[in-house]
């Protein structure tokens, strides 16, 4: 079976989360498009929620889709967010960012009573770091912030880290967040300490966020071949 059915089968299982009256945080990227796509097929059959979501392409399909929003300000509690992730190691602990919403990923996540994951059996790993960690910075000095970054990265136990700005498709421009932010991705290998490298990139001026998720993930749903793995901590 393909990434794209496991992907399928993992965000139809996380509809079993949401509960009418719930308000969602709405993830980004390709499994969550799914999810809000199945999202809108139930509030078309009655189901009352309303979505937060953490970036302007998931706006724009929710929107389309006829699931109803609101504006983040205007919430006062987040039930559940469904996103999906990059990687996800046996600790629950994320790579997140691959396609440019980490930032406000985290805000919506952080904020949530809940967070489920939903991703194909490919985003498991046993240590992170194969996937590029994303770093979300400043335009301003980014050259200064991404010596720093390789810095921290070293600091925290990575042996070669290899630091290059994101740009937009193929050309020379910078990739620019929905936020107005530059990103940095960090080919690590691998990361030996999570932990340590959080420490140590949060003490960067001009680091705004980075695409480590650590204790936020507490439900992980996996698309299998023939169904889902479900796991919680």
């Amino acid at each position: 079976m393909s990434a794209a059915a496991q992907k399928a089968r993992a965000a139809a299982a996380a509809l079993d989360y949401v509960e009418t009256g719930m308000t969602l945080g709405l993830g980004s990227g390709s499994t969550a498009e799914i999810f809000v796509r199945l999202l809108g097929q139930r509030v078309k059959q009655g189901l009352a929620v309303r979505g937060i979501p953490t970036s302007q392409a998931t706006a724009d399909l929710a929107a389309a889709e006829g699931v109803p929003l609101m504006p983040v300000e205007q919430a006062d509690r987040i039930h559940l967010t469904i996103d999906g992730a990059d990687e996800v190691d046996g600790r629950f602990r994320l790579i997140k960012g691959g396609g440019g919403c980490l930032l406000r990923e985290k805000i919506i996540a952080h904020a949530s009573d809940r967070m489920v994951v939903v991703v194909d059996e490919t985003k498991l790993v046993g240590r992170l770091g194969a996937f590029p960690l994303p770093v979300e910075v400043d335009p301003f000095g980014f050259t200064i912030t991404a010596k720093k970054v390789f810095d921290a990265l070293r600091a925290a136990g990575v042996k070669r880290p290899d630091v290059t700005l994101r740009r937009q498709g193929d050309g020379p421009a910078p990739f620019v967040t929905d936020g107005g932010h530059y990103i940095l991705d960090c080919a690590c290998g691998e990361l030996p300490d999570p932990e340590a490298a959080d420490r140590h990139l949060k003490a960067i001026p001009g680091m705004v966020e980075h695409g480590l998720f650590l204790g936020l993930a507490r439900t992980v749903i996996v698309g299998e071949d023939h169904g889902v793995k479900v796991m919680e901590l």
